[in-house]
């Protein structure tokens, strides 16, 4: 859900850190799908994704970033690859559950967190995360010590890894 735990937190104090958000709600499956039986409704996660961003601009809410975490991180990339419209400045993603897919697409900033205690499939890909980005001026990596996948108790420095980002890269002052 778009303000669920986590979701609703980052949208709280990222509000009090001065962005405004809009939360969209991803394509969701029964609790007993798997990864790959998400793969069907990536077209859909891409289209509620641009829609989105159309909706700001048309509103003149000046530059864009997609803050995205785990399944949404990977329907996130699927947008970014597969639009040749994308109407964003900058990725946030926050334990991604798999590798980046065609990164060679993405020309944005993008900041790659995740927590030292994070699920297994998100730590084992972090290397190869990392390669596939670093050339991308204002792209890093940041892993959080001793944070779980969804950064209970640790929204605070979270939060704060995420403002300095898009303050930089969105040249906000």
């Amino acid at each position: 859900a778009p303000d669920f735990e986590l979701y609703g937190a980052l949208r709280v104090k990222l509000a009090q850190a001065g962005y405004s958000t809009l939360s969209i709600q991803m394509p969701v499956l029964p609790s007993t799908a798997k990864i790959g039986d998400y793969l069907p409704t990536f077209g859909d996660a891409a289209e509620r994704i641009g829609l989105a961003a159309d909706w700001l601009r048309a509103r003149d809410h000046g530059k864009l970033a997609i803050v995205s975490h785990s399944l949404g991180a990977t329907m996130a990339n699927h947008y970014l690859i597969t639009r040749s419209d994308v109407k964003v400045d900058a990725w946030v993603f926050i334990g991604i559950i798999n590798g980046l897919e065609d990164m060679f697409r993405i020309k944005i900033p993008v900041l790659d967190v995740y927590g030292s205690r994070d699920w297994s499939v998100t730590i084992v890909g972090a290397d190869e995360r990392r390669k596939q980005f670093q050339k991308i001026a204002g792209s890093r990596q940041v892993v959080v010590e001793g944070a779980q996948h969804f950064f209970e108790g640790q929204q605070d420095e979270l939060t704060k890894i995420i403002a300095s980002f898009l303050d930089q890269v969105l040249a906000r002052p």
